[in-house]
C-alpha cells in the first residue's frame, strides 16, 4: 500500500483512513476490532477519531470510540502499525468545549487515558473556536509537542479565512502549524471546500482528509428515495441528497461503475483520491466485507471520461 504524506508533518498515511464514529455507535465492541484488524491487515495505517465520537447516540456521553480503539490496542499490540489521530473541540458536557488552553490540556489527557497510549499521532482541532485567540490555541499544542504528548496537529471544519489565517500566526510566532484539515468534501458536496479551502490548502502543502466521504452513505447507492432511508442510522443525513442533483450523481456513478466493473461507493472513494490536493479520505464501515469493499476504491484508477462524466454530474 502506496504511503502519502501528511503535510509537512513527517507523517506518512494509506490512501484511505477509517472512520471511528462507527465504534460503540453502530458497530459493538466486537465488531470494531474485527473492522481494526481487517484494515491495518490490508496495509492501512490511519485511524480517525475524536473525544466526541459517539456521544449522539442514546446512553452514550462521548469518548466510547476511543475506548474501543484503546482497547483494540491494548490487546492487539499494534500501536507501532498504526497511526492515531482524534479530536478535540466538540462539547463533551457542561463548560467543556472549545479550543482554550485549558480545555485543550484536560482534553488530551482524557483522549490518552482512553486510548490507552502515550502520544496522539494526529491532534487536530475540530472545529473553529472564535472565542480563543487562535495564538493561544497554538501554543497549547505547540507545549502538547514539546512535552512528546502529541506529534503533529490539523484542523478542521475551518474556514479558508481563519485556516489561512492560523497558519500565518504559526509562521510570525514560530508556532506549531496546522499539517492538514479534515474538510467536509465528497462528489455531493464540493462548492465549500473546492472554492474556499483548496487554494489555501495548495498553497500551504496541507494534506487533506475529507470527511463523509461517501456522503454518510448516499455515494454508495443504498438510498434512492425516502423509504430506503427510513429508520437507518444515517438515513437523516442522506435525505438532503434525494433531489434531482443527488439522483444525477448517482445516475452518473451508476454509468461509470458499469464501464469499470465495480461499484458507487469505490467510485466515489476513487474520485477523491484523483485530486492530487486529497491524501486520504475517511470512510467508515460497519462490516468487514463493506470495508474490503472502501479499499478496492483505493486501487481504481479513473480515466479522464470517467472523471468528466462525474465531474459534470456533480457540479
Amino acid at each position: 500500500m502506496k504511503m502519502r504524506p501528511i503535510g509537512n508533518s513527517g507523517l506518512e498515511a494509506g490512501p484511505l483512513a477509517f472512520g471511528g464514529n462507527v465504534f460503540g455507535w453502530t458497530t459493538d465492541e466486537a465488531t470494531s476490532f474485527r473492522l481494526l484488524d481487517a484494515f491495518v491487515d490490508a496495509g492501512l495505517n490511519l485511524i480517525d477519531t475524536a473525544d466526541v465520537y459517539s456521544r449522539w447516540a442514546p446512553g452514550n456521553q462521548g469518548g466510547e470510540s476511543e475506548t474501543i480503539i484503546g482497547r483494540w490496542l491494548e490487546r492487539t499490540g499494534k500501536r507501532d502499525r498504526v497511526l492515531i489521530a482524534t479530536k478535540v473541540g466538540m462539547e463533551m458536557g457542561p463548560g467543556m468545549s472549545g479550543l482554550s488552553p485549558t480545555r485543550i490540556r484536560a482534553a488530551v489527557e482524557e483522549s490518552l487515558r482512553r486510548l490507552k497510549i502515550d502520544h496522539i499521532d494526529l491532534y487536530q482541532a475540530h472545529k473553529d473556536d472564535p472565542s480563543t485567540p487562535l495564538e493561544e490555541t497554538l501554543g497549547a499544542f505547540g507545549e502538547l509537542i514539546q512535552q512528546g504528548k502529541v506529534r503533529a496537529i490539523g484542523a478542521s471544519n475551518y474556514s479558508g479565512s481563519r485556516l489561512a489565517e492560523a497558519l500565518r500566526i504559526s509562521k510570525e510566532k514560530n508556532l506549531p502549524a496546522y499539517q492538514c484539515l479534515q474538510p467536509h468534501y465528497n462528489l455531493a458536496e464540493r462548492a465549500d471546500f473546492e472554492r474556499d479551502l483548496e487554494p489555501v490548502c495548495r498553497e500551504a502543502n496541507l494534506g487533506v482528509i475529507p470527511y463523509y466521504s461517501l456522503a454518510s452513505g448516499f455515494l454508495t447507492g443504498k438510498y434512492r428515495s425516502e423509504e430506503d432511508a427510513a429508520s437507518k442510522a444515517r438515513g437523516a443525513g442522506v435525505k438532503k441528497y434525494l433531489n434531482d442533483r443527488g439522483l444525477r450523481i448517482l445516475s452518473a456513478l451508476d454509468e461509470v461503475a458499469a464501464r469499470y466493473s465495480t461499484t458507487p461507493g469505490r467510485l466515489a472513494i476513487a474520485w477523491l483520491l484523483a485530486h492530487p490536493v486529497v491524501t486520504a479520505p475517511i470512510a467508515s464501515a460497519t462490516s468487514v466485507e463493506q470495508l474490503h469493499d472502501l479499499i478496492a476504491g483505493t486501487q481504481l484508477q479513473l480515466d479522464s471520461a470517467a472523471m468528466d462524466r462525474l465531474d459534470t454530474a456533480s457540479a
